[in-house]
């Protein structure tokens, strides 16, 4: 059985856990079911103050889905939730992703 199909199972017998729902998003997103992994990471963060690395994920998704205000979104709240937690190098590499996005010809 695969890491998705074991995590679906685990969701649906508790629904609630956060962590589920984070690692669920994780494994979609690694699958490249990204409006899944929205969907996910969307339910970890109404259940749980996330410090910086959901949002990242969910930036991605969006990016990949072609959702670049979404995108931009995610950013700042993940940049945000960086500050709040101290976590300045996320700081520095959230707030290069988000200018990346406003300007997608400053990309290396």
């Amino acid at each position: 059985m695969d890491r998705i199909a074991i995590l679906e199972g685990m969701r649906a017998k508790t629904p609630e856990d956060p962590m589920i729902h984070f690692m669920l998003g994780n494994e979609y997103a690694k699958a490249g079911r990204d409006a899944d992994a929205v969907a996910a990471l969307t339910a970890y963060l109404a259940r749980q103050e996330d410090e910086g690395s959901a949002y990242r994920l969910l930036a991605q998704a969006y990016e990949r889905l072609g959702d670049r205000e979404a995108a931009r979104v995610a950013y700042r709240q993940g940049i945000a939730q960086a500050a709040k937690f101290h976590h300045a190098s996320m700081v520095e590499e959230f707030t290069v992703a988000l200018n990346d996005l406003r300007d997608p010809s400053s990309r290396a």
